[in-house]
């Protein structure tokens, strides 16, 4: 018996998939994107980016950015009636209109 892999991306065949031509979006002004303290955002995971993605059971999330850390951003979530604060790239972010 071979043991099955348990990874962070594991169970996420159809929650990490990119729709065909999503429409041309580019992904530098995701990357410059800026966010103040208190914005809401939504987790939306780009699965092309790997680099500061947060776990898949926070996307589709909406939080509100803390503070900022280097390049990536900290928000905050309720998860359940737990608080909790994530590290995520602005490539995963989405500004709540």
């Amino acid at each position: 018996m071979v043991k099955r892999s348990k990874g962070s991306r594991s169970k996420t065949r159809y929650k990490l998939k990119k729709t065909i031509r999503a429409g041309r979006t580019n992904p530098i002004t995701k990357k410059i994107q800026t966010f103040d303290e208190s914005d809401l955002v939504h987790i939306i995971i780009d699965p092309s980016i790997h680099k500061g993605q947060p776990h898949p059971r926070f996307h589709g999330k909406t939080g509100k950015v803390e503070d900022k850390r280097g390049q990536a951003y900290i928000v905050e979530i309720n998860d359940g009636n737990k608080s909790k604060k994530l590290i995520i790239r602005p490539e995963h972010l989405k500004m709540q209109k």
